[in-house]
């Protein structure tokens, strides 16, 4: 089954960017790509209000027309790409979220056309991050250039959601012919005197982070033994704060998910939450392909 990459186009500037990095990732890869637009709002806006007028609007000429057009351009940027458009009676995360069930990869924006000034990533882009059935691409605009041959970041800290990041990490390096950088965050430590206790502890920490990340390289180029990898334990007041702080120098950072268990709402942990909100380059969701 040639999944495609699947990216939701509203006509606003943060979905013409994601659009166009979900076109290069497509090409990458050899997929096709699909453009979405939902038409109707996430709370059911744009449902007929007259109860004797059954189903849902038709798909409106001027949103075709923005997608066709997108899709050309596309095209044009990226030869050999194979692009589809579809409009779909749906609020947009939902929608992104139902199609995620058949796709190789969803890119969104870090900003649709509404959301708090807050919130960098958006309720749309939120939602489908968190719920997704594949990975997800989050894509910041285009406010300051990512270098392409800038290295994909990949926290480490032993979990299984770490290891599948890892895993994906390698791959994106791979397919993109860069090093992968494999991150370890720590507590910090210099600076101030410290109990022996702690600082025998914070060794301790220190050696097992150093034996992490070890097993992790050994396993990355075991699956891809070209590949370029470098361990980079830092410091840091917690694991968001230092994977934020290091994601300045990647073109990509990958983050791991709790899978399906538990609450709805906690698909994403603490640190990737903050990651998809406030990293400095574009962020992967490192969910399994359902």
């Amino acid at each position: 089954m040639n999944r495609p990459v699947v990216v939701g186009v509203d006509g606003s500037p943060s979905s013409l960017v994601a659009a166009e990095h979900a076109a290069r990732v497509a090409l990458l890869r050899s997929r096709p790509l699909l453009l979405v637009h939902a038409y109707l709002h996430p709370f059911g806006y744009g449902v007929p209000l007259n109860p004797y007028d059954l189903g849902v609007p038709v798909p409106s000429e001027e949103a075709q027309q923005m997608l066709e057009r997108t899709a050309a351009e596309l095209v044009d940027r990226c030869p050999g790409l194979t692009v589809e458009v579809r409009q779909v009676a749906g609020g947009p995360g939902a929608t992104l979220i139902e199609e995620s069930r058949r796709a190789e990869l969803v890119v969104v924006g870090s900003r649709g056309l509404g959301g708090f000034a807050g919130l960098l990533l958006g309720s749309v882009g939120a939602q489908v991050a968190a719920h997704a059935h594949c990975p997800v691409l989050v894509v910041r605009p285009d406010e300051q250039p990512i270098p392409v041959d800038a290295p994909v970041l990949v926290g480490v800290d032993g979990s299984e959601p770490s290891r599948r990041a890892v895993s994906y990490g390698a791959d994106e390096a791979a397919l993109r012919d860069v090093p992968v950088v494999l991150v370890h965050v720590g507590p910090p430590g210099e600076g101030r005197t410290v109990p022996e206790e702690i600082e025998e502890s914070q060794a301790a920490y220190q050696a097992e982070g150093a034996r992490l990340l070890a097993d992790a390289s050994a396993e990355v180029r075991a699956e891809h033994p070209g590949l370029v990898v470098r361990e980079h334990p830092v410091r840091a007041a917690g694991a968001a704060q230092g994977l934020i702080e290091a994601s300045g120098s990647a073109s990509l950072l990958v983050v791991g998910t709790r899978g399906r268990a538990g609450f709805a709402g906690l698909l994403l942990g603490s640190v990737s939450q903050a990651a998809v909100q406030h990293a400095h380059c574009p962020v992967l969701v490192a969910h399994q392909v359902s």
